[in-house]
């Protein structure tokens, strides 16, 4: 014979569990951004004590390994999804502002949404695609092999190694990465446009250099640095505490990326707000 339980323990019970998660996060959330702070202050060790071993992720971040270094590493990666995504915005925004007459104004809105909108995310879906995920099962696989702890018996601090020199290696490669994207993205909008689209390469040259201003070009290198800050310390962060064997790790990349895209859209937002948020005019020109 069952007693039936009443509703009172049943809602204590539920409020305790609930309790329990919400400890549970707080700790997490402590967690992360106690290694995040100790991981961004070790860049600087990791620069002046492991110079070769940052040099090495650079080319390592830039060219990739393996099967990944066949078709060129981050470089071709990021490269074609900017490329796609410039021609993308000019096929779509030529049929759009052709519905209402004005065309010509596609060389607008390539200037004015690739470099503030499209370039950003999509590179910074490509650095968590390719450099982030990357970051996350090698130091995932050093985790579960011992490895890290082989570097701290050795007396070799591993966070400024493992994760120093790769948010450091993050920060001077995604420069010249984040440059040949928005080359990219501008070169593809224009070929779309003119070549395939056929408007005159005046109209599209006037219009482009009209509305690209410089200070948009700048900003949006500041937001491709601090994507790849948060990208880099985010993966850091899943890849040096994974645990469970292989399939840990497998589990550790997966929320890594999940995390890392959120990352990226919010500071895409916030930086947006802040540069752009206030505007109530548009500027013609610089």
């Amino acid at each position: 014979m069952s007693v039936a339980q009443p509703s009172g323990g049943r809602t204590s019970h539920a409020v305790r569990r609930a309790g329990h998660a919400v400890s549970r996060g707080v700790d997490t959330v402590g967690r992360q951004v106690i290694f995040s702070v100790g991981a961004l202050a070790s860049t600087g060790k990791a620069a002046r004590h492991y110079p070769r071993e940052t040099m090495r992720v650079v080319s390592e971040i830039g060219l990739g390994t393996g099967i990944l270094a066949m078709i060129g590493g981050s470089v071709a990666i990021m490269g074609f999804l900017t490329l796609f995504a410039g021609a993308t915005v000019a096929v779509q925004g030529f049929t759009s502002l052709g519905n209402i007459g004005v065309e010509a104004l596609t060389g607008f809105l390539s200037a004015y949404v690739n470099v503030r909108v499209i370039a950003p995310v999509t590179a910074g879906v490509g650095l968590a695609a390719t450099i982030g995920a990357g970051t996350t099962a090698q130091l995932g696989a050093m985790r579960i092999s011992e490895e890290i702890d082989a570097l701290e018996v050795m007396a070799v601090r591993s966070v400024p190694y493992l994760v120093g020199t790769r948010i450091l290696a993050g920060l001077i490669a995604v420069i010249p990465l984040y440059a040949l994207s928005v080359l990219a993205a501008f070169l593809s909008s224009r070929i779309a446009t003119v070549v395939i689209l056929g408007q005159s390469p005046g109209v599209y040259d006037h219009y482009f250099s009209t509305f690209l201003r410089p200070t948009d070009v700048a900003w949006s290198f500041v937001q491709a640095v601090i994507m790849a800050l948060v990208v880099m310390t985010v993966h850091s962060y899943y890849g040096f505490t994974a645990t469970g064997g292989p399939s840990g790790v497998g589990v550790a990349t997966g929320r890594a990326v999940r995390m890392s895209l959120i990352g990226v859209v919010a500071v895409t937002l916030l930086i947006s707000l802040a540069l752009y948020g206030s505007s109530r005019q548009l500027h013609l020109a610089g």
